[in-house]
Order: C-alpha cells, then sequence, then structure tokens
C-alpha cells in the first residue's frame, strides 16, 4: 500500500531536495515569525504541484507547527480579541476553500503572485506602527484574513497588523495570534476534509514525508532567534518572497504568451 501512495508522487531526486528546502525554509520563517509558510513555500512548491495540492499539503504541516507554538504561550491570549476574530475567520475560510477549489490553476497562480508581490512591498515599505484601530477591525481583518488563509495559506500578517494596533504588549498579540493561526489550521483543516481533498492519500503521504523538514526549519529558528535580530531576519525574507512573487507573475505572463 505504502509502494502504491508513494507512486503518487511523480517527483524525481531534483525535484525532493527543492520541495524539502522550499519546506525546511517555509518553517524557519514561521519559527521566528509566526506565519508565512506559504509566502515561502508556495513559489518554490507550485513549479511542481498545483495550488489546489499546495495548500492543503501545508495546512496539515501548519496544523501540528501552530498548535507547538500555541502550547507554551496560551495563558498570553487575549481572549476578547480571539473570540472577536473567530466568527470572521471562519467565513473567510469558507470562501477561501470554495475559490480555491474551483478557480483555474492559472489564475491562481497570477493571484497567488499578485498577492505575494503586494504583501511584501507593504511590508517593505511601513515601518510605523499603526494607530490603535477600532474593535470593528476585527471583522475585515478576520474575513480576508480567513480568506487569503484558505486561498493562499497565508492570513497570518493580518491578524498580526490588527492585533499589533489593538494590543499594547508584544507578548500578548503573538501569543493571540498563534492562537488564531491554530484555529484556522483547524477549520481550513475541516473544511478540506468535507471537501474530499485528501481522500486519495497523496497529501497525506508528502506531509508526513516533510515533517521532518519542518521540525528542523522550527528547530533553526530558535537557533536563528539567538544571532540575528527577528526584524533584520524578517526584512530579508520578505526581499526574497518579493523576487518569488514577481516570478510568479513572469511565469503566468509567460505562459499566456506561450498559448497566444
Amino acid at each position: 500500500m505504502f509502494s502504491t501512495l508513494l507512486a503518487q508522487l511523480p517527483f524525481s531526486t531534483f525535484d525532493w531536495v527543492f520541495i524539502a528546502l522550499g519546506t525546511g525554509a517555509a518553517y524557519i520563517v514561521f519559527g521566528i515569525a509566526g506565519f508565512g509558510t506559504a509566502l515561502v513555500a508556495g513559489p518554490v512548491l507550485i513549479h511542481f504541484m498545483p495550488l489546489s495540492q499546495i495548500i492543503p499539503l501545508l495546512v496539515l504541516l501548519d496544523f501540528v507547527a501552530a498548535f507547538g507554538k500555541w502550547l507554551p504561550s496560551r495563558n498570553a491570549v487575549v481572549r476578547a480579541e480571539l473570540l472577536r476574530l473567530l466568527p470572521c475567520m471562519a467565513i473567510g475560510c469558507s470562501l477561501g476553500v470554495v475559490f480555491l477549489l474551483r478557480l483555474k490553476s492559472d489564475v491562481l497562480l497570477l493571484l497567488m503572485g499578485v498577492f505575494v508581490s503586494a504583501y511584501a512591498l507593504y511590508s517593505l515599505a511601513v515601518k510605523a506602527r499603526p494607530k490603535r484601530l477600532p474593535a470593528g477591525w476585527s471583522v475585515p481583518a478576520g474575513v480576508a484574513g480567513g480568506l487569503f488563509g484558505a486561498l493562499f495559506g497565508s492570513g497570518g500578517f493580518l491578524y498580526a497588523l490588527y492585533l499589533n494596533a489593538r494590543v499594547a504588549s508584544v507578548e500578548q498579540a503573538r501569543a493571540t495570534q498563534s492562537a488564531l493561526i491554530s484555529c484556522s489550521t483547524v477549520v481550513r483543516l475541516g473544511l478540506f476534509l468535507l471537501a474530499g481533498v485528501y481522500a486519495d492519500g497523496a497529501v497525506l503521504l508528502l506531509a508526513l514525508m516533510l515533517v521532518p523538514m519542518m521540525a528542523a526549519g522550527l528547530w533553526l529558528a530558535r537557533r536563528l532567534t539567538l544571532d540575528m535580530p527577528r526584524e533584520t531576519f524578517v526584512r530579508l525574507v520578505t526581499w526574497l518572497v518579493l523576487c518569488s512573487g514577481i516570478a510568479l507573475i513572469g511565469r503566468y505572463l509567460s505562459e499566456v504568451n506561450w498559448r497566444l
């Protein structure tokens, strides 16, 4: 049975190297920034599999990683903000899963490229901490975060923007963000299960095989935080993400020109 499932993963040794390295790099970023796995792994993995498989794959890995990050800091969670964002996040996740499973792959390729590039440009341009937002901003932040989380695998930066403008304590903001991402992965995992995305077992097997790279990435992230300021590393990764996003847009345009 294992050999039958393994045959559903038509990757060469060369492919496995890039898939493993992309996954490991993504969880280094996750371990430091608390989000961003799809922003880093997506542009790499999309060369080997469709986005409709990448997001469910990363959801499985994110579920394990986020749960591990949430447990140690659960007492610092701001429950009022968590309960305010959760219903909106669930609505956004539901919409994102529908879009992910119904849109054409080339459209998703372009959307992901634009999304990744826009996020990177915003992160590089905005340096000042935003003023305190009213609680009503939880609705667009939650819905958009859930939508981007299900569609592109990364809505965590929207939660971070909202919480940093609502919660004075950095520790509480990070803990609440980790709790949100944990809840988001549970919601997305349930929706993907209902949609039958994991029915053939190939995505489950691939996730299982990439768990060691995820664990290695999280371990290395803890080591890196001892030697490098978090802001410096995240800014470096943001530049890499921008290059990846531009490359995705270029790939989409080249495919369109080739078909013409």
